[in-house]
Parts: C-alpha cells; structure tokens; sequence
C-alpha cells in the first residue's frame, strides 16, 4: 500500500464551515411577532431538550458542534414531515427549545435555507418549503430521507441514479490515461483487501467511497464530477443490501478489482460491464431496476 494511500484514508478532511458572512445573519430576525393571519407556530412534542443526544449525525453537518446537531435535528423533522410545509419557524422558540443561541438559530436556518428546506421573508418569517423546492441531490437530504418514511423511495431513486452515472463514468474513465489516479484507484482495491481480511468495515468504506469518487474524477466531465457527491452519500446509506457496494465481501472486491484492472489496460467496455456486475451483486437490486423490455 503507498503512503500517499494510507494518507489518503486516514487523514481528517476539513469540512466546509457554513458559517454566514458579513450581515448575513440579520435575514432572520430573532423574535418574530405573529401577525394575526399568521399559522400557529410548530409544537415541538418531544421530551428531549438536548441537542447532544441527537442520534445520525450526516456529514454536512459533522463536526459543527450544537449549530450541526441544530441543522441535524430541524432538517430531519423537515424530510419526515414533522414540520410539514409552509409551517412558521420562529427563531426564538427554537433557541428557547433547543436551548442554543441565537447565532446558533440563525446560522442553522441559513443552511436550511441553502438546501432549500426553509424560505426566510420580511414580514413573512421563516417557514418550511414545499418538497418540489429541495436540493435534494444535497447529501445531508439524501440521508435525511433514507432514514424517513420515504426511504424506500429514496433508495431506489439513489440507486437509479448510480445505475446511469458509474458504468458511463467507468467507460469514459478507461479512455484517460491518468496514471496517478489510476494508482490511488489500484491503492484503494489494495485498502478493501485489508480491511476485508481484518473485519475492518469503517475502512473498507472509506476506501470504497474514495474508490468511486476517484472513478468519477478520472472520467474526465465536470458535470459528471459534480454529481460525485450522490454516490459518496448512497454508500454512507445503510439499510438492506442493493448494490455490491453495501457490505464486505470477497465477490464485491473481485468487482473492484475488475475495474481498477480494466481502468489500467484502458478497456472501456470492460470496466463498464465490471461496473454493471458490481451494481447488479445482490437479486434484490431485480426489483430496483427491471430487465429491459423485449420489443
């Protein structure tokens, strides 16, 4: 294994800190008056006032302390549809239930806002935005949504998605000549191999993401790039197996290897077909994508 590998694996990634620029957290006045045709603010039923013993912790919001675990919580009641649409958020009965300041409030509705979840107007307030206006190619809704009630959905659309993206971006990988990636690709199967052997799932994850981000990256098209993201979060979403890429196994490494050996010879149909194989491990994924139609 190459030290850039193990480098690559075990160093701690800085996240992108979210926090608002300059006058930006005046759009969400912290005490909102209650206009008389204003809906009644949302009740929050549950007993726990901690924020600290919110559960999943998604990696938008990792790392962030109470303003993450803030964005954690609100969005996933958002995704389920706990706060349905066009519901008040007030900020101060947030601050005061979550007991957090107002910065912390206000910097967690801003990145709401971001992923489209939440709309902030004057004279409006804040409130939740219809299911049509979600990014919900954001990796944080991604998970949010597979650990809701639309996770069924959520999976299949997920996988949908990866079943059009990686066997292309596996053929157009083939075709360029990256030798520097095409290593960190081999370095990552190398990774898989001993984490396999030793019962190490957390490594054998990462590796696997990085595997198929470096993959991405080696097609060659930005829009594709862009779209790397979808796939890193589909494989940080646990639930019944879909694809190869779901558990340790000794037949979903053969297939990673299949196509970090197809990438190097620059066989495109190869490491297409291997793709295909390693999305298609599992018979469930049958009721996911439906064989073709005969004509």
């Amino acid at each position: 294994m190459s030290t850039l590998a193990h480098t690559m694996m075990t160093a701690a990634r800085p996240a992108d800190s979210g926090l608002a620029g300059p006058g930006e957290l005046d759009r969400y006045p912290y005490a909102e008056s209650p206009g008389p045709d204003r809906v009644s603010p949302p009740a929050w039923d549950s007993s726990e006032t901690e924020l600290g013993r919110v559960g999943r912790r998604t990696a938008g919001s990792r790392g962030r302390g109470l303003h993450g675990q803030l964005v954690q919580q609100l969005g996933q009641m958002i995704v389920s549809g706990d706060l349905g649409a066009d519901r008040p958020l007030v900020p101060e009965e947030i601050g005061q239930r979550f007991e957090v300041s107002r910065t912390v409030v206000r910097e967690s509705l801003r990145v709401l806002e971001a992923k489209g979840l939440v709309s902030a107007r004057p004279n409006v307030g804040t409130r939740v935005r219809p299911v049509s206006d979600w990014n919900l190619l954001d990796p944080d809704i991604i998970e949010w949504r597979a650990f809701g009630p639309q996770r069924d959905d959520q999976r299949r659309e997920l996988f949908e998605l990866r079943w059009t993206i990686e066997p292309l971006a596996a053929r157009l990988a083939a075709g360029h000549s990256r030798e520097d990636i095409q290593q960190r690709v081999a370095d990552m199967v190398e990774i898989m191999g001993h984490a396999l052997a030793q019962n190490d799932g957390i490594t054998f994850s990462r590796a696997d993401t990085e595997f198929h981000a470096l993959l991405i990256q080696l097609a060659g098209n930005r829009m594709l790039e862009h779209l790397s993201g979808i796939v890193s979060a589909a494989l940080q979403v646990s639930g019944g197996p879909v694809t190869g890429c779901d558990r340790p196994n000794e037949v979903s490494l053969a297939h990673h290897a299949r196509i970090a050996d197809a990438l190097a010879a620059g066989d495109a149909h190869a490491a297409e077909s291997a793709m295909r194989q390693l999305l298609t491990v599992h018979p469930e994924v049958e009721r996911v994508v439906p064989a073709p139609r005969e004509h």
